[in-house]
């Protein structure tokens, strides 16, 4: 294991402990324990489950050759192009321009755009958007972004729990209420920023891997550019309802509003564009 996938699997352990910690709050040592045991069978739920999960949250609509057969062939193209697996393909019908991967692996992967993407970029773009989609489907991000996103959730529906319902400590004695509120507000932070840590790096490396798989950095740069343009002003309403899967799209699709706003779980798009616009003149 690389020195990437030691700090995924430390960060991962991390959103584990959080049940624990969670646990804890609501019972004692035996909250902690069951906590840890719910955790852990989350994982692998998530393992088999969370990417059929995450599509039907999106409402998401597989495709073939018949139905989208541009978006289709496309990314028959650049999977043979990487000597990958056809992955499934699915079409999301939000205005939006956006777009994931998900799956345990390159044999069990999909990808999925929405309409509003594939309305607004053109041919080169959208190729350098999927090529990006392939990339984290070949580095295994997507089973990792998948996983987060599903136990931040429990952490968050654990945490809330906590608030409304309250706990109790070895003795049986209720905790205190500021305790079990701050629990509910932290827990669900701590999650956020694990997330934003296990994403960020990873996006930087899928835009190379996008780059040099569809062998047109630029057309990704611009692709980028005109994503974060556009999804500002248009509103994801599965994100909005889910913020932990927002860390699986190309761009973060959330309005920015409050709290999700200050844990950016995206490196800067201008940024992002730079490093391509280096990689293209040879600088990267």
């Amino acid at each position: 294991m690389g020195l990437n996938g030691m700090k995924t699997a430390v960060l991962m352990a991390a959103i584990v402990a959080l049940f624990g910690v969670v646990g804890a709050m609501l019972g004692g040592k035996t909250g902690m324990l069951l906590a840890l045991l719910l955790g852990g069978a989350m994982n692998v739920w998530a393992y088999w489950n969370s990417d059929k999960m995450v599509l039907r949250m999106y409402n998401a609509q597989e495709v073939d050759a018949s139905t989208a057969p541009e978006l289709y062939n496309m990314v028959a193209e650049l999977a043979a192009r990487g000597g990958m697996p056809m992955p499934r393909v699915y079409v999301i019908h939000e205005d939006q321009p956006n777009a994931f991967a998900t799956g345990r692996d390159p044999a069990h992967a999909a990808v999925a755009a929405t309409t509003g993407i594939m309305r607004l970029l053109d041919y080169r773009e959208l190729r350098g958007v999927m090529a990006h989609e392939l990339a984290h489907v070949r580095h295994r991000d997507t089973l990792i972004s998948t996983i987060s996103a599903t136990l931040a959730g429990g952490i968050s529906a654990l945490a809330n729990f906590a608030m409304f319902f309250g706990g109790r400590d070895e003795e049986g004695r209720p905790v205190n209420p500021l305790a079990g509120l701050l629990v509910a507000i932290l827990a669900p932070l701590a999650a956020s920023l694990i997330q934003m840590a296990i994403s960020r790096a990873r996006e930087f490396e899928a835009d190379r891997g996008g780059a040099e798989l569809s062998g047109d950095p630029l057309a990704l740069a611009s692709a980028l550019g005109k994503i974060e343009y556009y999804a500002q002003g248009l509103p994801l309403q599965a994100a909005e309802a889910h913020p932990e899967t927002a860390q699986m799209m190309i761009i973060n699709p959330l309005s920015g509003g409050g709290i999700s706003g200050l844990f950016r779980t995206h490196p800067h798009t201008e940024e992002r564009i730079a490093r391509l616009e280096a990689l293209a003149q040879g600088r990267l």
